[in-house]
């Protein structure tokens, strides 16, 4: 059965309603994941771990690099 112009032109506008709907949603989304300061801020005793620990590792490298040259002088 043939769809009338004004069925058609209320689909269209139905689904264009639906993509904007859509769109808005997934702008929202994206700017939600892309947002780095709530995820620091969400995560900040894991991040302060992390910087704990890599300060120690770096550190103790540069404590044992000390080592050796003055063993090797």
């Amino acid at each position: 059965m043939a769809r009338t112009p004004e069925e058609i032109r209320n689909s269209i506008d139905q689904q264009r309603g639906e993509l904007v709907s859509s769109v808005d949603k997934l702008r929202g989304e994206v700017e939600k994941t892309l947002d780095w300061r709530a995820h620091v801020r969400r995560h900040e005793p894991e991040l302060v771990l992390g910087a704990v620990a890599f300060g120690t590792l770096i550190v103790g490298r540069a404590l044992l690099r000390r080592r050796r040259r003055r063993r090797a002088r």
